[in-house]
Protein backbone atom coordinates (compact mmCIF):
# COMPACT_ATOMS: atom_id res chain seq x y z
CA UNK A 1 0.00 0.00 0.00
CA UNK A 2 3.24 2.29 -0.49
CA UNK A 3 3.78 4.55 -3.24
CA UNK A 4 6.02 3.18 -6.25
CA UNK A 5 9.98 2.05 -4.81
CA UNK A 6 11.92 4.33 -5.96
CA UNK A 7 15.56 3.12 -7.48
CA UNK A 8 18.50 4.98 -9.15
CA UNK A 9 17.63 6.41 -13.09
CA UNK A 10 17.50 4.09 -15.71
CA UNK A 11 20.03 4.98 -18.13
CA UNK A 12 17.36 5.45 -20.70
CA UNK A 13 16.10 8.02 -18.51
CA UNK A 14 18.79 10.06 -17.29
CA UNK A 15 19.36 13.89 -17.87
CA UNK A 16 21.85 16.66 -16.66
CA UNK A 17 21.27 17.07 -13.21
CA UNK A 18 23.20 20.17 -12.14
CA UNK A 19 21.79 21.30 -15.45
CA UNK A 20 18.06 20.77 -14.05
CA UNK A 21 19.47 22.44 -10.49
CA UNK A 22 20.08 25.48 -11.93
CA UNK A 23 17.21 25.85 -13.59
CA UNK A 24 14.94 25.23 -10.53
CA UNK A 25 17.22 27.36 -8.34
CA UNK A 26 15.56 29.90 -10.65
CA UNK A 27 11.86 28.72 -11.18
CA UNK A 28 11.14 27.59 -7.15
CA UNK A 29 11.55 29.77 -4.89
CA UNK A 30 13.97 28.11 -1.85
CA UNK A 31 14.39 25.05 -3.93
CA UNK A 32 17.12 23.88 -1.90
CA UNK A 33 20.93 22.87 -2.57
CA UNK A 34 22.68 19.04 -3.27
CA UNK A 35 19.87 17.92 -5.62
CA UNK A 36 19.15 14.36 -5.78
CA UNK A 37 17.41 12.80 -8.43
CA UNK A 38 15.81 9.50 -8.35
CA UNK A 39 13.36 7.68 -10.35
CA UNK A 40 10.29 5.88 -9.24
CA UNK A 41 9.60 2.73 -10.88
CA UNK A 42 6.69 1.75 -13.52
CA UNK A 43 5.77 5.04 -14.76
CA UNK A 44 4.78 3.25 -17.85
CA UNK A 45 3.91 6.78 -19.42
CA UNK A 46 5.14 9.44 -18.07
CA UNK A 47 8.60 8.55 -16.27
CA UNK A 48 8.23 9.74 -12.96
CA UNK A 49 11.10 10.99 -10.48
CA UNK A 50 11.86 11.89 -6.34
CA UNK A 51 13.66 15.05 -6.29
CA UNK A 52 15.59 15.40 -2.94
CA UNK A 53 17.30 18.76 -1.69
CA UNK A 54 18.75 20.03 1.75
CA UNK A 55 16.90 23.24 2.49
CA UNK A 56 18.12 24.79 5.72
CA UNK A 57 19.61 21.72 7.28
CA UNK A 58 16.50 19.19 6.29
CA UNK A 59 15.59 17.55 3.38
CA UNK A 60 12.89 18.78 0.80
CA UNK A 61 11.24 16.30 -1.54
CA UNK A 62 9.88 17.42 -4.82
CA UNK A 63 8.16 15.26 -7.52
CA UNK A 64 9.56 15.86 -11.68
CA UNK A 65 6.76 14.26 -14.13
CA UNK A 66 8.41 14.35 -17.80
CA UNK A 67 7.65 12.68 -21.04
CA UNK A 68 9.31 9.98 -22.15
CA UNK A 69 12.11 9.56 -24.95
CA UNK A 70 11.82 8.42 -28.56
CA UNK A 71 9.24 8.91 -30.78
CA UNK A 72 5.73 9.36 -29.44
CA UNK A 73 2.68 8.75 -30.36
CA UNK A 74 0.05 11.52 -31.35
CA UNK A 75 -1.41 13.33 -28.09
CA UNK A 76 0.36 10.82 -25.75
CA UNK A 77 2.76 11.97 -23.13
CA UNK A 78 1.06 15.35 -22.23
CA UNK A 79 2.73 16.64 -19.37
CA UNK A 80 1.99 19.95 -19.75
CA UNK A 81 -2.08 19.46 -19.75
CA UNK A 82 -1.36 17.36 -16.26
CA UNK A 83 0.07 20.42 -15.03
CA UNK A 84 -2.57 22.58 -16.20
CA UNK A 85 -5.60 20.97 -14.93
CA UNK A 86 -4.08 20.42 -11.38
CA UNK A 87 -2.95 24.12 -11.23
CA UNK A 88 -6.33 25.12 -12.38
CA UNK A 89 -8.21 22.37 -9.13
CA UNK A 90 -5.58 24.05 -6.23
CA UNK A 91 -8.83 26.17 -5.95
CA UNK A 92 -11.17 23.76 -5.98
CA UNK A 93 -12.54 20.68 -3.09
CA UNK A 94 -10.87 17.97 -5.01
CA UNK A 95 -7.34 17.59 -3.50
CA UNK A 96 -3.81 17.39 -5.58
CA UNK A 97 -0.62 18.34 -5.06
CA UNK A 98 0.89 21.96 -4.71
CA UNK A 99 2.08 22.57 -8.59
CA UNK A 100 5.30 24.47 -8.53
CA UNK A 101 6.35 24.60 -12.29
CA UNK A 102 5.75 23.93 -16.14
CA UNK A 103 9.07 23.73 -18.28
CA UNK A 104 8.70 23.41 -21.62
CA UNK A 105 12.04 23.97 -22.80
CA UNK A 106 13.39 20.32 -24.06
CA UNK A 107 17.02 21.40 -23.45
CA UNK A 108 16.92 21.65 -19.98
CA UNK A 109 16.53 17.46 -19.55
CA UNK A 110 15.63 16.74 -23.08
CA UNK A 111 11.63 17.15 -22.62
CA UNK A 112 8.77 18.98 -21.13
CA UNK A 113 8.22 18.59 -17.37
CA UNK A 114 6.48 20.09 -14.48
CA UNK A 115 7.47 19.52 -10.73
CA UNK A 116 5.05 19.16 -7.85
CA UNK A 117 5.48 18.86 -4.26
CA UNK A 118 5.99 15.65 -2.72
CA UNK A 119 2.90 14.23 -0.83
CA UNK A 120 3.41 11.69 2.34
CA UNK A 121 0.52 9.23 1.92
CA UNK A 122 -0.41 5.49 1.14
CA UNK A 123 -1.26 4.60 -2.63
CA UNK A 124 -3.00 1.04 -2.20
CA UNK A 125 -1.85 -1.12 -4.61
CA UNK A 126 -4.21 -4.48 -3.76
CA UNK A 127 -8.38 -3.14 -4.31
CA UNK A 128 -9.14 -5.39 -1.71
CA UNK A 129 -7.21 -3.52 1.02
CA UNK A 130 -6.20 -6.76 3.26
CA UNK A 131 -3.90 -4.33 5.67
CA UNK A 132 -7.02 -2.50 6.44
CA UNK A 133 -10.53 -3.17 8.45
CA UNK A 134 -13.96 -3.32 7.29
CA UNK A 135 -14.89 0.34 8.46
CA UNK A 136 -11.57 1.72 6.91
CA UNK A 137 -12.25 0.27 3.54
CA UNK A 138 -15.83 1.32 3.39
CA UNK A 139 -14.46 4.69 4.35
CA UNK A 140 -11.87 4.72 1.39
CA UNK A 141 -14.44 3.39 -1.43
CA UNK A 142 -16.82 6.10 0.39
CA UNK A 143 -14.08 8.94 -0.38
CA UNK A 144 -12.62 7.55 -3.55
CA UNK A 145 -16.18 7.71 -4.73
CA UNK A 146 -17.44 11.36 -3.07
CA UNK A 147 -13.82 12.68 -4.57
CA UNK A 148 -15.08 11.67 -8.45
CA UNK A 149 -18.43 13.53 -7.53
CA UNK A 150 -16.65 16.56 -6.26
CA UNK A 151 -14.70 16.80 -9.69
CA UNK A 152 -17.94 16.54 -11.97
CA UNK A 153 -19.56 19.25 -10.08
CA UNK A 154 -16.77 21.86 -10.70
CA UNK A 155 -17.42 24.09 -12.85
CA UNK A 156 -14.38 24.21 -15.58
CA UNK A 157 -15.19 27.21 -17.21
CA UNK A 158 -14.66 28.91 -14.07
CA UNK A 159 -11.47 27.63 -12.79
CA UNK A 160 -10.22 28.69 -16.41
CA UNK A 161 -9.60 25.16 -18.30
CA UNK A 162 -12.52 26.66 -21.13
CA UNK A 163 -10.19 25.98 -23.40
CA UNK A 164 -8.92 22.15 -21.79
CA UNK A 165 -11.15 20.41 -24.09
CA UNK A 166 -14.22 20.66 -26.94
CA UNK A 167 -18.26 20.21 -25.03
CA UNK A 168 -19.89 17.43 -26.35
CA UNK A 169 -19.04 15.08 -28.64
CA UNK A 170 -16.83 13.73 -26.83
CA UNK A 171 -17.06 9.80 -27.44
CA UNK A 172 -16.72 10.37 -31.14
CA UNK A 173 -13.87 11.69 -30.46
CA UNK A 174 -12.55 9.53 -27.75
CA UNK A 175 -13.60 6.79 -30.16
CA UNK A 176 -10.98 8.36 -33.09
CA UNK A 177 -8.46 8.73 -31.11
CA UNK A 178 -8.00 5.68 -29.93
CA UNK A 179 -8.17 4.00 -32.56
CA UNK A 180 -5.35 6.04 -33.96
CA UNK A 181 -3.52 5.28 -31.20
CA UNK A 182 -4.24 1.33 -31.16
CA UNK A 183 -3.41 1.52 -35.05
CA UNK A 184 -0.02 3.29 -34.15
CA UNK A 185 0.97 0.84 -31.55
CA UNK A 186 -0.23 -2.24 -33.24
CA UNK A 187 1.76 -5.07 -33.38
CA UNK A 188 -0.52 -8.08 -34.03
CA UNK A 189 -4.07 -8.59 -35.42
CA UNK A 190 -6.24 -8.88 -32.63
CA UNK A 191 -9.78 -9.74 -33.40
CA UNK A 192 -11.59 -8.76 -30.63
CA UNK A 193 -10.12 -4.82 -31.10
CA UNK A 194 -11.70 -5.05 -35.03
CA UNK A 195 -15.05 -6.26 -33.63
CA UNK A 196 -15.06 -3.30 -30.88
CA UNK A 197 -13.79 -0.60 -33.32
CA UNK A 198 -16.84 -1.69 -35.69
CA UNK A 199 -19.36 -2.21 -33.42
CA UNK A 200 -18.89 1.45 -30.95
CA UNK A 201 -19.67 4.06 -33.82
CA UNK A 202 -23.40 3.15 -33.82
CA UNK A 203 -23.60 2.42 -29.87
CA UNK A 204 -22.69 5.98 -28.68
CA UNK A 205 -26.17 7.32 -26.45
CA UNK A 206 -27.41 10.22 -26.54
CA UNK A 207 -26.89 11.59 -23.44
CA UNK A 208 -23.95 13.95 -23.68
CA UNK A 209 -23.25 15.56 -20.15
CA UNK A 210 -20.23 17.45 -19.92
CA UNK A 211 -17.64 17.74 -17.27
CA UNK A 212 -14.02 17.66 -16.50
CA UNK A 213 -12.97 14.14 -17.22
CA UNK A 214 -9.82 12.63 -15.04
CA UNK A 215 -9.57 9.62 -17.70
CA UNK A 216 -7.66 7.37 -15.42
CA UNK A 217 -9.55 7.54 -12.34
CA UNK A 218 -8.86 4.08 -9.69
CA UNK A 219 -7.75 3.62 -6.45
CA UNK A 220 -4.22 3.24 -7.31
CA UNK A 221 -3.89 6.58 -8.80
CA UNK A 222 -5.02 8.31 -5.71
CA UNK A 223 -2.70 9.05 -2.23
CA UNK A 224 -4.59 8.42 0.88
CA UNK A 225 -3.22 10.23 4.37
CA UNK A 226 -0.79 8.25 6.17
CA UNK A 227 -3.28 6.62 9.01
CA UNK A 228 -6.71 7.95 8.18
CA UNK A 229 -8.92 6.80 5.84
CA UNK A 230 -8.99 9.91 3.61
CA UNK A 231 -8.37 10.52 0.29
CA UNK A 232 -5.41 13.38 -0.26
CA UNK A 233 -4.42 13.65 -3.47
CA UNK A 234 -5.48 12.70 -7.22
CA UNK A 235 -2.91 11.79 -9.20
CA UNK A 236 -1.83 10.98 -12.78
CA UNK A 237 -3.85 13.31 -14.79
CA UNK A 238 -2.62 12.83 -18.34
CA UNK A 239 -5.63 11.55 -19.99
CA UNK A 240 -7.93 14.30 -18.52
CA UNK A 241 -9.93 16.75 -20.50
CA UNK A 242 -13.49 18.10 -20.77
CA UNK A 243 -15.05 15.25 -21.43
CA UNK A 244 -18.15 12.81 -20.07
CA UNK A 245 -18.53 11.96 -16.37
CA UNK A 246 -19.64 8.57 -16.98
CA UNK A 247 -16.37 7.83 -18.39
CA UNK A 248 -14.67 8.24 -15.53
CA UNK A 249 -17.20 6.17 -13.17
CA UNK A 250 -17.30 3.52 -15.67
CA UNK A 251 -13.75 2.93 -15.83
CA UNK A 252 -13.54 3.43 -12.18
CA UNK A 253 -15.86 0.27 -12.09
CA UNK A 254 -13.62 -2.05 -13.93
CA UNK A 255 -11.98 -2.67 -10.95
CA UNK A 256 -15.42 -5.19 -10.29
CA UNK A 257 -15.11 -6.63 -13.25
CA UNK A 258 -11.15 -7.11 -13.99
CA UNK A 259 -9.26 -10.11 -12.99
CA UNK A 260 -5.89 -8.25 -13.37
CA UNK A 261 -4.04 -8.26 -9.93
CA UNK A 262 -1.88 -5.37 -11.41
CA UNK A 263 -4.56 -3.31 -12.61
CA UNK A 264 -6.44 -3.94 -9.29
CA UNK A 265 -9.80 -6.62 -8.91
CA UNK A 266 -12.18 -7.17 -6.78
CA UNK A 267 -13.70 -10.53 -8.07
CA UNK A 268 -14.08 -12.65 -5.53
CA UNK A 269 -14.81 -10.29 -2.67
CA UNK A 270 -17.62 -10.95 0.11
CA UNK A 271 -19.48 -7.78 -0.14
CA UNK A 272 -21.67 -8.29 2.68
CA UNK A 273 -18.42 -8.29 5.27
CA UNK A 274 -15.89 -6.74 3.81
CA UNK A 275 -16.53 -3.32 4.35
CA UNK A 276 -16.44 -3.26 0.02
CA UNK A 277 -19.26 -2.21 -1.68
CA UNK A 278 -20.49 -3.95 -4.86
CA UNK A 279 -20.57 -2.11 -8.61
CA UNK A 280 -24.07 -1.33 -7.92
CA UNK A 281 -24.04 0.27 -4.32
CA UNK A 282 -20.60 2.24 -5.68
CA UNK A 283 -22.36 3.39 -8.91
CA UNK A 284 -25.29 4.71 -6.93
CA UNK A 285 -23.64 5.81 -4.65
CA UNK A 286 -22.35 8.10 -7.04
CA UNK A 287 -25.73 8.90 -8.64
CA UNK A 288 -26.71 9.94 -5.47
CA UNK A 289 -24.17 12.47 -5.34
CA UNK A 290 -24.28 13.71 -8.74
CA UNK A 291 -27.73 14.05 -8.80
CA UNK A 292 -28.83 10.81 -11.68
CA UNK A 293 -31.55 8.99 -11.44
CA UNK A 294 -29.38 6.22 -12.85
CA UNK A 295 -26.99 5.23 -15.82
CA UNK A 296 -28.72 3.64 -19.42
CA UNK A 297 -26.34 1.82 -21.50
CA UNK A 298 -24.36 1.27 -18.61
CA UNK A 299 -22.47 -1.96 -20.62
CA UNK A 300 -21.48 0.89 -23.49
CA UNK A 301 -19.67 3.02 -21.00
CA UNK A 302 -17.68 0.14 -19.18
CA UNK A 303 -16.76 -1.70 -22.38
CA UNK A 304 -15.80 1.53 -24.10
CA UNK A 305 -13.47 1.91 -20.71
CA UNK A 306 -11.82 -1.15 -21.22
CA UNK A 307 -11.32 -0.76 -24.97
CA UNK A 308 -9.73 2.41 -24.24
CA UNK A 309 -7.56 0.36 -21.75
CA UNK A 310 -6.65 -2.29 -24.21
CA UNK A 311 -5.48 0.54 -26.76
CA UNK A 312 -3.29 1.84 -23.85
CA UNK A 313 -1.69 -1.42 -23.44
CA UNK A 314 -0.92 -1.96 -26.67
CA UNK A 315 1.11 1.53 -26.45
CA UNK A 316 2.75 0.33 -23.47
CA UNK A 317 3.42 -3.04 -24.63
CA UNK A 318 5.21 -1.07 -27.73
CA UNK A 319 7.32 1.13 -25.61
CA UNK A 320 8.23 -1.71 -23.44
CA UNK A 321 9.76 -3.81 -26.23
CA UNK A 322 11.21 -0.44 -27.11
CA UNK A 323 13.07 -0.21 -23.49
CA UNK A 324 11.75 3.56 -23.05
CA UNK A 325 9.80 1.80 -19.75
CA UNK A 326 11.28 1.78 -16.53
CA UNK A 327 10.33 -1.74 -15.82
CA UNK A 328 11.90 -4.70 -14.48
CA UNK A 329 8.24 -6.93 -15.50
CA UNK A 330 8.33 -8.68 -18.60
CA UNK A 331 6.72 -7.88 -22.01
CA UNK A 332 3.64 -9.55 -22.26
CA UNK A 333 0.84 -7.63 -24.46
CA UNK A 334 -2.71 -7.75 -22.77
CA UNK A 335 -4.30 -6.31 -25.34
CA UNK A 336 -6.39 -8.98 -26.50
CA UNK A 337 -7.58 -10.29 -23.29
CA UNK A 338 -9.02 -6.84 -22.27
CA UNK A 339 -10.53 -7.03 -25.76
CA UNK A 340 -12.14 -10.03 -24.97
CA UNK A 341 -13.69 -8.67 -22.04
CA UNK A 342 -14.71 -5.49 -23.42
CA UNK A 343 -16.50 -7.15 -26.29
CA UNK A 344 -18.36 -9.51 -23.57
CA UNK A 345 -19.62 -7.00 -21.70
CA UNK A 346 -21.12 -4.79 -25.01
CA UNK A 347 -22.73 -8.02 -26.03
CA UNK A 348 -24.36 -8.77 -22.33
CA UNK A 349 -22.40 -12.15 -21.88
Amino acid sequence: MTSAPVTEVAEKHRFDTARLETYLRSAIEDFGDGLIVRQFQGGASNPTFLLTTTRRGAETHYVLRKKPPGDLLASAHQVDREYKVMKALAQTDVPVPVMRCLCEDASVIGTAFYVMDYKEGRVFRDATLPDLSPRERAAVYDDLNATLAKLHKVDYQAVGLGDYGKAGGYYERQLKRWIAQYRGAESEHIPEMEALIAAFPSLIPKDDSVTIAHGDYRLENTMFHPTEPRLIAVLDWELSTIGHPLADIAYNCFLWRSDSPGWGSLLGVDFDTSGIPSEKAYLDAYCRRTGRAGVDNWNFYMAFGIFRLASISQGVYRRVLSGAVASDRPAINGTQHLAQQALAILEGR
